[in-house]
């Protein structure tokens, strides 16, 4: 239950949604309103809050969030909850990923959040983030592809899709991300084990086309300059990469304007792409700029509809908590 009292029913074309994703690098809170209804909805962002708590650096070198992690993790999901209330969302998902499913104390810190927050957060696995991810359906009719490779690369784990005719068809997680690479704390073996299994999965289907999710991938592509709905070439994502190898954490900092989370693990984040394309004989990937939290909110959307509720009825959601996963 996101607050106390009883929402009032959303106008038409006017429903509102909110979504957290407690990341391995950082936590966000996404705000989003529905504004058109339909089989496909037009979800417009209004507000996405990003705090870098990078839970991974603890998580991946003790096996435990700390306690001043805790702290500011507690803190930031209370004035998270205040934002829910105050922009009056008719239902939330709050989910965690890589650094808390690995973190012993995970458990604990979800029972603390419930407690103080009332938010009721969901750790869940690698191959529901990405199905998750999915939702975005983030092309439309005009692509002439039927096959795609979706991939998503967070700072804890990275999550690949194959995605056939609107359908996932294939789809698990790795323990390879962008943090976990930068505490020196991936297994040399899942390399191997990913690069078997997409060019296993991947094999049957020739030629793909790739869309990219996440933060330094979202980076890259700005860099590239390029516009929504044009694709970014491996050469070209290739190239980019080289470039910004060559340059120091300070450089990366004051040259590119990166923040101090973004600037240490890009690189090897995009190495991360780089090879899922190469090992899927990708030549291109498109960048929706869409991540988890959006996914969230479609779920959201897509249980709403299947409550059967027309615009302008509350969810029984707002009574009973948000969707179990």
């Amino acid at each position: 239950m996101v607050s106390s009292h009883q929402p009032p029913a959303p106008e038409p074309h006017n429903i509102k949604f909110a979504a957290i994703d407690i990341g391995t690098n950082a936590v966000r809170l996404l705000l989003s309103r529905v504004l058109k209804e339909g089989d496909e909805p037009l979800i417009k962002k209004e507000t996405l809050v990003r705090m870098p708590i990078r839970l991974g650096d603890d998580v991946f070198a003790t096996g435990v969030v700390s306690q001043i992690k805790r702290r500011r993790l507690l803190s930031t999901m209370t004035a998270y909850r205040h934002l829910i209330d105050a922009y009056d969302a008719v239902d939330y998902i709050a989910c965690a990923t890589s650094a808390m499913r690995e973190a012993e104390n995970g458990a604990e810190v979800v029972d603390e959040i419930r407690q103080q927050t009332g938010i009721d957060l969901n750790i869940i696995d690698g191959r529901r983030e990405a199905e998750i991810i999915c939702q975005n359906r983030p092309l439309d009719d005009s692509v002439e592809k039927s096959a795609f490779l979706y991939v998503d690369v967070g700072g804890g784990s990275t999550e690949v899709v194959v995605f056939v005719d609107n359908h996932v068809v294939e789809a698990n997680s790795f323990e390879i991300g962008g943090v976990r690479i930068l505490v020196d704390r991936v297994d040399k073996t899942q390399w191997k084990v990913m690069k078997d299994w997409i060019k296993s999965k991947t094999k049957p289907y020739g030629s793909l086309l790739a869309i990219g999710s996440g933060g330094n991938i979202n980076k890259a592509f700005r860099l590239a300059r390029k516009k929504d709905g044009e694709a970014i070439s491996y050469k070209r994502l290739r190239s980019i990469f080289k470039d910004l190898s060559r340059y120091s954490y300070e450089d990366l900092l004051q040259l590119f304007r990166m923040r101090p989370d973004r600037a240490d693990v890009i690189v090897p984040a995009l190495d991360i792409y780089l090879s899922v394309m190469k090992w899927a004989r990708v030549k291109e990937m498109v960048v929706p700029l869409k991540g988890l939290s959006d996914g969230l909110v479609h779920l959201l959307y897509d249980k709403y509809r299947r409550d059967g509720l027309e615009p302008g009825e509350s969810p029984a959601a707002t009574e009973s908590g948000p969707p179990r996963f």
